[in-house]
């Protein structure tokens, strides 16, 4: 036995005894917080490892991620038997959590957490892929199953590729640093990479010396995700994580907003100006305040649109009556781990679940007089829950009418928007392969603007609800410049509206005339919606505000024609489950509007109109009265 080799068995025996002390008068560190081991937790592991003789100095890590405890190689692999620098680098990864290697790494431990990601949407982007499949004419619907990385170099394909392709989980994050608004995809670390500014100030020496000066504090990876991890992406397609902020898109550069108040330029040099952020927002709240695990990283189950994976609903905490509740102890496993991680102690209330699937709400909790409150995931404020107010609940007009619809102050709206492929782009650049090609498709926004949403049908097996929808395309798709045709030798037109869920959430609710004689809100697009009297008979008349396209014969911004049926061929939506309004709905809701001329909102009538119905109060009709001949 060379000296050497006894010199490395004596370092290893008393570090594995110190180890050993260590744990036992350490013990708590080991506990949850409700006192019950962390099976997950290998106190072990870190005794063994060579790592900590280089790196025995460094800080910042959290309590459950110290490698103290789990060592270094659960995250970072690595040879730890050496103690020769090149040798014990040997298959390192430098920034672990990508979903390329999560397997070996957070995988490890967290395998359950891992397979839910890797079927989640955020992973997949099935339905982006779908419904850009479908505009294209490459599949009949836009329910197939996809998943990104699986795409291939057809038209549709490449315009994902080029334009679209940089939002998913399996993006690989490739250098050092802290999530952005910049950031794209980084598995793990899209949501769980936290810097602090030693850890900052530490990763600016480090790379400045030539990798050179060791840092001292190593970035946190936990659970404490604020809105810039979702940021990079949800500012992106219909824009939630910007909405959500209050701050509209356009068309302005950097220069021509400079010293003007209301306007932010984020740092890829768009432009926003400010309009009105959600009444969340002002109250310092999260996303992931409502949004919790079992929606962001997913449930296991395989989804084609987002809105099917979300759980929470506006009513779960804006109940009506008593809110849906659990106890701590028959939570899952996952929510327990969030509980814990947050280091909350109300162990001993009831705490709210979603009507949809039954997901926990860990943050919220309902005391022993019934009240119901929310723990904010940013500074733990308590934000009391407030039950619907009195005309939501006692309104039997609106049952099928979503929340959203009438609390969302306003929705994004793009129009006008030309996709060509330009074959002589010599720096075109691969999204999903991330690299440099020749030739790229390219999008020209003709104008972003906003105004309250439009509404639109929800019907499928669960009922039919009344949802805010936004121009999600109304665009030309130029597929011959992809397939050598001459430009505009093969140019499809597309007029389709999203369902969405806006983000821009008041307290106070849109007015009446604001949905029943409002000729956007109905899908006419933007224009002057009057009612007109004349020899005793009344008429809508509607005046647009844009040309009409010469694709279909509408207003560029309409999603139907005004009180007539609508072309099928044409007038369509990005779900199979969501519809404009029918003629007949039309008409309808037009009727109410035309009693809004002379009675205000809060009538005797049109209060009766939403207790007893339409049906009820039109059998009592004034002789004055003047309906809709239209």
């Amino acid at each position: 036995m060379n000296r050497k080799y006894k010199f490395y068995v004596l370092f290893l025996s008393l570090f594995l005894l110190f180890g050993l002390l260590f744990f036992f008068r350490n013990k708590e560190l080991f506990k949850t917080d409700n006192g019950y081991e962390n099976g997950s937790i290998n106190t072990e592991v870190s005794l063994t490892e060579s790592c900590l003789q280089c790196h025995s100095n460094t800080k910042g890590y959290s309590k459950f991620h110290n490698p103290e405890i789990i060592g270094c190689a659960s995250c970072h692999l690595g040879n730890t038997l050496s103690l020769d620098k090149e040798e014990a680098h040997k298959g390192m990864i430098l920034i672990p959590g990508n979903l390329s290697d999560a397997k070996e790494t957070c995988g490890t431990c967290h395998p359950n957490e891992l397979n839910k990601i890797n079927k989640s949407l955020m992973t997949t982007n099935s339905g982006l892929v779908a419904v850009d499949k479908f505009i294209f004419g490459e599949t009949g619907h836009p329910d197939y199953q996809f998943h990104i990385k699986d795409i291939k170099n057809s038209a549709s394909d490449k315009h994902l590729r080029d334009l679209c392709a940089n939002c998913h989980l399996g993006a690989e994050k490739t250098s050092y640093g802290e999530i952005n608004q910049l950031s794209r995809g980084g598995g793990c670390n899209a949501c769980h990479l936290n810097y602090s500014a030693e850890a900052k100030a530490d990763l600016n020496k480090y790379l400045a010396s030539n990798k050179k000066t060791l840092p001292q504090f190593h970035p946190a990876t936990n659970i404490f995700v604020n809105n810039t991890h979702c940021f990079g992406c949800h500012s992106r397609s219909s824009r939630i994580s910007t909405n959500y902020m209050g701050l509209q898109e356009t068309l302005l550069d950097e220069e021509a907003v400079k010293h003007k108040k209301g306007y932010q330029v984020l740092e890829d040099k768009r432009v926003y100006k400010y309009i009105a952020e959600d009444v969340h927002h002002t109250k310092g709240m999260l996303c992931i305040d409502c949004h919790s695990s079992h929606e962001v990283m997913g449930d296991g189950k395989t989804y084609l649109h987002e809105e099917q994976a979300v759980k929470i609903q506006c009513l779960d905490c804006h109940f009506d009556g008593k809110p849906n509740t659990i106890a701590y102890k028959d939570i899952d496993v996952e929510s327990k781990n969030v509980f814990m991680h947050r280091s909350y102690k109300h162990y001993d209330k009831q705490i709210i679940v979603t009507k949809k699937d039954n997901n926990p709400l860990v943050n919220t909790y309902v005391d022993e007089k019934g009240n119901a409150f929310l723990i904010g995931k940013k500074d733990n404020k308590l934000h009391e829950l407030k039950p619907q107010s009195e005309v939501c609940s006692r309104d039997n007009a609106h049952k099928n009418v979503s929340c959203s619809a009438c609390h969302s102050s306003w929705t994004p709206r793009c129009i006008g928007c030309h996709n060509q492929f330009d074959k002589e782009e010599p720096r075109g650049y691969d999204l999903l392969a991330k690299k440099y090609v020749k030739g790229q498709w390219k999008e020209y926004v003709a104008e972003f603007s906003s105004s309250l949403p439009a509404m639109g049908v929800r019907q499928n097996k669960e009922g039919k609800t009344i949802e805010p929808a936004i121009p999600g395309m109304i665009l030309t798709i130029d597929k011959g410049s992809y397939s050598n045709k001459k430009i505009g030798e093969d140019v499809s037109f597309h007029r389709l509206y999203a369902p969405n869920s806006p983000h821009t959430t008041t307290k106070e609710v849109r007015d009446c005339k604001s949905c029943h004689a409002n000729a956007a809100s109905i899908g006419y697009g933007n224009g002057s919606l009057t009612y007109e009297i004349k020899n005793n008979k009344g008429k809508w008349e509607f005046t647009p505000e844009y040309e009409l396209n010469a694709n279909d014969n509408l207003p560029e911004d309409a999603w139907i024609p005004f009180l007539k049926p609508e072309p099928k061929s044409l007038v369509k939506s990005t779900r199979t489950d969501f519809r404009p309004f029918n003629v007949e709905e039309q008409k309808r809701i037009l009727l109410v509007g035309a009693c809004l001329q002379c009675h205000k909102d809060n009538s005797k009538e049109m209060k009766q109109t939403l207790n007893l119905g339409l049906k009820s109060v039109m059998k009592r009709l004034s002789k004055s009265c003047i309906l809709p001949s239209n």
